[in-house]
């Protein structure tokens, strides 16, 4: 059974499509990375933070990363057994999931790239379909 898979990704969400001889089937799954993360205390409002307040550069990236880690792993769970993989988004989640991809030897499955807009789940069918017809 040869399976193909449509991926449109990006740091908050990743909409998997996934085209076999038996029909297609649609998958989420929502990510827990938060860009930004919140400094500890009172509103600014109240007074200027103190430094103990704020986190430090290095560990908000530390967070992130694993955050992401966690995410990307998640991803290739669902997509390891594809024979063909189209991955499309807006920023930059595609191109850190082709290396995680390429890390772990899945990156000769990788068909194409491609940077696209916020899509509907309809509209990302409708890619998966033209890019993969029947």
């Amino acid at each position: 059974m040869k399976t193909k898979v449509g991926l449109w990704i990006d740091h908050r969400k990743a909409i998997i499509m996934s085209v076999t001889n038996q029909g297609e089937e649609i998958g989420l799954i929502i990510s827990k990375v938060e860009k930004q993360l919140r400094r500890s205390g009172d509103s600014p409002l109240k007074g200027p933070y103190e430094p103990d307040q704020v986190p430090a550069q290095d560990s908000r990236q530390k967070t992130l990363t694993g955050q992401l880690n966690i995410y990307y792993d998640a991803v290739i769970a669902c997509i390891r057994d594809a024979e063909s993989i189209l991955i499309f988004g807006p920023g930059e989640a595609k191109g850190e999931l082709k290396k995680r991809l390429e890390r772990d030897n899945l990156g000769g499955r990788i068909v194409a790239i491609e940077t696209v807009d916020k899509m509907t789940d309809r509209q990302i069918a409708a890619k998966v379909r033209q890019h993969f017809p029947a």
